[in-house]
């Protein structure tokens, strides 16, 4: 802020000492406190509102991003579910012993729940990889002015 030293200090002490007399200077001095106090109350405020909006902004950010990339992931996914259910099954050929399609039928039926199993698993690890990535929980900027504000008044 200003660069004042001891001198100038001591300079404008006695200046007001021969302006404002002795009386006056005393009541002077507390109110030049008080509002000087107010000043640095009001700017330190307007700093952690600052840097609280940077904040959010930076954790709005993330959560774009990590959105983003769940969508992907769900996108992937789902193609990957589609093209298992689209595919022609093996049991689609005629066949003249039922047996024969029975067992076809159900070795597709295996291989669709073995592709759905893994389409599933991956989309689970994505899951999890946009969890780990999210930061922890923590109090809004809101909060913590907040819980400034209860602490400055105790």
């Amino acid at each position: 802020m200003l660069d004042i030293g001891f001198l100038e200090l001591m300079l404008i002490g006695i200046v007001a000492l021969l302006v404002l007399g002795p009386e006056r200077l005393p009541k002077a001095a507390r109110t030049t406190g008080l509002w000087i106090g107010k000043i640095k109350r009001t700017v330190s405020g307007m700093q952690r509102e600052i840097s609280a909006q940077l904040e959010a902004e930076e954790l709005r950010q993330k959560l774009n991003e990590q959105q983003q990339k769940l969508d992907d992931s769900l996108k992937k996914a789902k193609q990957e579910v589609e093209s298992i259910t689209d595919a022609p099954s093996p049991n689609r050929t005629a066949t003249s012993n039922i047996d024969n399609s029975t067992t076809a039928q159900a070795a597709a039926q295996d291989a669709t729940e073995q592709r759905v199993a893994k389409a599933s698993a991956r989309l689970d690890d994505a899951l999890q990889t946009v969890r780990e990535d999210l930061p922890a929980p923590s109090s809004t900027p809101s909060d913590k002015a907040e819980q400034q504000k209860d602490s400055n008044h105790q």
